[in-house]
């Protein structure tokens, strides 16, 4: 099961509150703002900020 898109609405990055948005996978949440990744594991995003990974832009 996907996340609802009424949950993406409502979710904002932990840390500067900022819009987050699903990658390209669908395995993580993008904070643009902070560069930080929150991955979804078992169907549930995982907003903890000691938890998030870096990330940088996919190319192409």
């Amino acid at each position: 099961m996907a996340l609802s898109k009424e949950l993406l609405d409502i979710l904002a990055c932990p840390k500067c509150k900022g819009d987050i948005f699903l990658n390209k996978a669908g395995d993580g949440l993008i904070c643009k703002s902070c560069r930080l990744l929150y991955q979804i594991k078992d169907d549930i995003p995982v907003m903890l900020i000691d938890e998030a990974l870096p990330y940088q832009e996919e190319e192409g």
